[in-house]
């Protein structure tokens, strides 16, 4: 069961076009009406759009259509959607998920990123900052290079044996791949290109989300933080790669001969 839009949504909400991208958008809804004004503003903002009712349907598309994004409700017939994207995780997809859900207290907000989503949109909700969400989740997922003032672009991060190919969007720890999503991949980045500082939620939340950090959590970065963690087999009480300054934030883990001197820092 999905929930209409509520009023005062415009029909020029989301005005300038985005740029288009090769793959398309999978709107994944049982409200015809949803899909019918999602797929409308996407497609008049350039995607190509296809679609699935139910959760079963949703995780077949995600294989067969290999889409640039996904717009997930969570109310779905046949397999909800937090199982479909549990689902889609374990599988090591780390296509951008969107979920769109009339779900929307902090719960369940947080119970969707620890789940793996990208972003969380609650309905109801306005077409336009959709359609603003859906691109700048496409450009979190681009490659990126260094942009530091006086820096020459670098593509690859080192951190021990963790290696980062911006240009290419991957990372690995010693050799093997790891299947990150945009926002932990650019949450990575973004404490190795620090350089040891420590990095405030707010700070992450900026470098991760950009101008759509106002209306995030910062206790999301928490979330996130704790999924990276997993994925790079990391002990928050003795790190190797991020490290907790009590108090603080976050900053890469200093080298273990160093971390003893630092107090702080778990």
């Amino acid at each position: 069961m999905s929930d209409w839009p509520g009023p005062g949504a415009s029909p020029y909400d989301a005005a300038v076009p985005g740029p288009a991208v090769p793959r398309p958008i999978l709107v994944v809804d049982d409200d015809a009406k949803i899909v019918r004004l999602v797929r409308t503003y996407l497609e008049r903002d350039g995607h190509r759009v296809v679609e699935a009712r139910d959760g079963k349907a949703a995780i077949a598309a995600i294989a067969l259509d290999a889409p640039a994004l996904v717009v997930l409700d969570v109310m779905l017939p046949e397999v909800d959607g937090l199982a479909v994207l549990r689902a889609v995780r374990r599988q090591g997809s780390t296509t951008p998920v969107l979920i769109l859900s009339a779900r929307g207290a902090v719960g369940d907000r947080i119970t969707g990123l620890a789940a793996g989503a990208d972003d969380y949109l609650p309905k109801p909700f306005s077409p336009g900052e959709l359609v603003l969400r859906v691109r700048r989740i496409l450009e979190r997922s681009a490659p990126i290079t260094s942009t530091r003032p006086g820096d020459e672009p670098r593509s690859i991060l080192n951190h021990g044996d963790l290696a980062i190919d911006r240009d290419r969007h991957e990372a690995a720890i010693g050799g093997r791949p790891l299947a990150l999503t945009a926002v932990e991949f650019r949450l990575l980045v973004a404490l190795l290109e620090a350089d040891g500082r420590v990095l405030s939620r707010d700070q992450l939340l900026d470098a991760v989300h950009g101008e759509d950090a106002v209306e995030i959590l910062d206790r999301t970065i928490d979330v996130h933080i704790r999924r990276l963690r997993d994925k790079l087999g990391d002990d928050p009480l003795e790190p190797r790669y991020v490290a907790t300054v009590r108090g603080a934030g976050y900053r890469a883990a200093p080298a273990r001969s160093a971390r003893a001197r630092e107090p702080g820092v778990a």
